[in-house]
């Protein structure tokens, strides 16, 4: 009888902890995708081309110019927009350009200036590729950044 009593005990506490734990593992994961990303970008040369949009989740990442997520947009406009949805809060950086003629590289002329439009997050780059630091931004919650096309 008390052994009956003791395994019942044992079960009910193993289903207490069994409901708890899988409460908890859905409140976090519930916080863990949290933001959509809008990035607004500006000086698009209207009708020629696409902008491909890296978005790096790393420090890593970007220095070895592996984008965490990628994004083409044709170049309709003189400002476009590109969303990354669903995104874990975080630390994050963006490199993109303009390929004008759709040959899918950035174009240099012979002093190795870029022929094509390009950017980087928080708008830093202007003579060079900046350092992650320099790049990197927080998304927490929806998140809105401008990039100027140089």
């Amino acid at each position: 009888m008390i052994f009956k009593k003791l395994v019942t005990v044992l079960v009910t506490s193993l289903a207490l902890t069994a409901v708890s734990s899988l409460s908890i593992i859905v409140l976090l994961s519930q916080h863990a995708v949290a933001a959509d990303l809008t990035v607004n970008i500006n000086d698009v040369e209207q009708g020629k081309g696409h902008l491909l949009v890296g978005l790096y989740a790393s420090e890593e990442a970007y220095k070895s110019d592996n984008a965490s997520f990628n994004s083409k947009v044709k170049a309709l406009n003189s400002k476009e927009v590109v969303i990354f949805e669903d995104l874990p809060n975080g630390e994050y950086a963006i490199k993109m350009y303009q390929d004008e003629n759709d040959n899918a590289k950035m174009d240099f002329n012979m002093m190795g200036i870029p022929k094509e439009g390009y950017g980087f997050s928080n708008n830093v780059g202007m003579f060079g590729a900046p350092e992650y630091q320099e790049a990197k931004f927080i998304v927490k919650e929806n998140t809105v950044i401008e990039i100027d096309l140089f």
